[in-house]
């Protein structure tokens, strides 16, 4: 299934993509996508609906965050051995892993807005693992046992903010805009193997990254597992597992940065594409 959340900011209703490509209210059956909704019970509840008979939804309707009430947005760093090399990090011994304020998520092709003071915003693609099932101390055999889906995400970063202001990274990862999630959760039945999938991100046309989740250094039932051992995941929270190379930092010898009037695109085989234009802050 193809899940997704559609209307203005912060009314959005559920939804179901069909195989048609109409877009399919699904709020009769549940109040949102996430929490509950996302849980093997949940996911059951919208598979025994006759889609077809569901009220079609107006498709130029604005696509908002593909997951509503998000409990934690953990990410993953430095987990695509290509990108480590491109960045000059070592392979890390044990996932990296840092928090993406929930307040950065939007919708798959909202505006994503330049922070105040920032010098080198950037982009990275990314698969978005969601969480169905309450996971603590899982092992990795269980682990896809306790995921919903997946998604795209834009892990939006500001790198002065992230490398050369002290701390941890966070500060760089979680300004308003720097989440964009979906179009839609597409839950795991529909994806043969997460560690199979094509990725690519460009910016006003030109591709810089254009990679695979088969070069991941920890895989997701890995990642799943590991994050289950330091907190616990519930349904509806996201990982976000790391980036292939070719983002701007990457580039030698002059890294590129987004500007305003940037266009970016990108996408998951399977799992949809995003567009974001690309803002300047205004107060």
């Amino acid at each position: 299934m193809k899940l997704l959340r559609v209307g203005a900011k912060g009314s959005e209703k559920p939804a179901i993509l069909a195989e048609d490509g109409s877009i399919r209210d699904l709020s009769g059956i549940v109040g949102d996508i996430g929490g509950q909704t996302l849980t093997p019970e949940g996911l059951a509840k919208i598979r025994a609906v006759d889609i077809g008979v569901l009220p079609i939804l107006d498709a130029g309707q604005r696509i908002g965050p593909c997951v509503g009430g998000v409990g934690k947005f953990i990410c993953i760093g430095l987990n695509y051995a290509d990108h480590a090399a491109e960045t000059g990090a070592a392979i890390p011994a044990e996932p990296i892993i840092f928090m993406k304020a929930t307040s950065a998520i939007i919708g798959a092709n909202d505006d994503v807005i330049i922070p105040k003071n920032s010098i080198k915003p950037d982009w990275e693609v990314e698969l978005g693992v969601v969480i169905g099932k309450e996971a603590r101390y899982v092992d990795e055999a269980d682990a896809m046992d306790h995921v919903a889906g997946y998604c795209v995400v834009n892990d939006v970063s500001e790198r002065h903010f992230q490398t050369e202001r002290g701390g941890t990274w966070d500060k760089g990862k979680g300004s308003d805009t720097f989440g964009p999630i979906g179009p839609w959760l597409v839950t795991k039945d529909e994806v043969n193997d997460p560690q199979q999938l094509g990725m690519w991100l460009e910016v006003d046309g030109h591709r810089y990254q254009n990679g695979s989740t088969k070069t991941m250094i920890f895989g997701v039932a890995h990642v799943v597992a590991y994050v289950s051992q330091f907190m616990s995941l519930q349904p509806g929270d996201i990982i976000s597992t790391g980036t292939p190379p070719g983002v701007g930092m990457g580039i030698k010898p002059n890294p590129v940065w987004l500007k305003h009037g940037n266009v970016m695109r990108l996408g998951i085989e399977g799992l949809g594409e995003q567009q974001q234009n690309v803002k300047a802050y205004s107060a």
